[in-house]
């Protein structure tokens, strides 16, 4: 029987693979200003929830996947006590890095050359094949491996990487560029930000 906080958990992380970045007139959705917004002012955008109620597929996050990242930011056992009710927390002795906390977007801070990140998905609905359709961030090539995942049942888990690799060799402007990965099957659309500092 799963925990009201793990249902809580989840019907967060579905709510945000579902979400839409469009209107209801299929426009871009706007900021205040009236200008297309970004994924720093809609997140993974507008939340649809009959499509959350049956997203496909999840980014299943526990409780230890949180505590893991705080370990990865440099948090100590007292600390980590303030946010777990269980006993002492110990850290992994090999750290989380801190892009691979299986959240349902995906952010590289500073893209010199390549970044590679991890994510983990599970099957919540009926069997079937997700292929990954990318939306490339502007001068940002994007692979995804296995770019086809196939699911027998609800609760399969497949691991997949996202390498992000710069087009150009420039200098950093510091400036941010967004794009998206979507896994379909043909009914569920999983949609995934990606966020890069080039």
């Amino acid at each position: 029987m799963l925990r009201r906080r793990h249902i809580a958990i989840m019907l967060d992380v579905t709510s945000l693979v579902a979400a839409r970045t469009q209107d209801n007139m299929e426009e871009p959705v706007l900021n205040s200003s009236f200008v297309k917004a970004t994924p720093f002012a809609y997140g993974s955008g507008h939340v649809r929830p009959n499509r959350a109620m049956d997203p496909g597929l999840v980014y299943d996050l526990t409780t230890n996947d949180y505590l893991d990242f705080l370990c990865a930011l440099g948090y100590n056992s007292t600390q980590l006590a303030m946010f777990s009710k269980a006993e002492a927390y110990s850290c992994p002795s090999t750290p989380l890095r801190i892009e691979d906390l299986n959240y349902p977007s995906i952010t590289v801070p500073q893209l010199s050359v390549s970044a590679t990140v991890t994510r983990v998905v599970k099957n919540v609905g009926s069997p079937g094949t997700y292929v990954a359709r990318v939306i490339e961030p502007r001068g940002v090539a994007v692979a995804v491996n296995p770019a086809r995942l196939a699911f027998e049942k609800v609760g399969d888990e497949h691991k997949f990487e996202v390498t992000l690799k710069a087009k150009h060799r420039t200098s950093s402007n510091g400036e941010y560029v967004f794009g998206a990965l979507i896994w379909s099957d043909g009914k569920h659309y999983v949609r995934t930000p990606l966020v890069v500092k080039i």
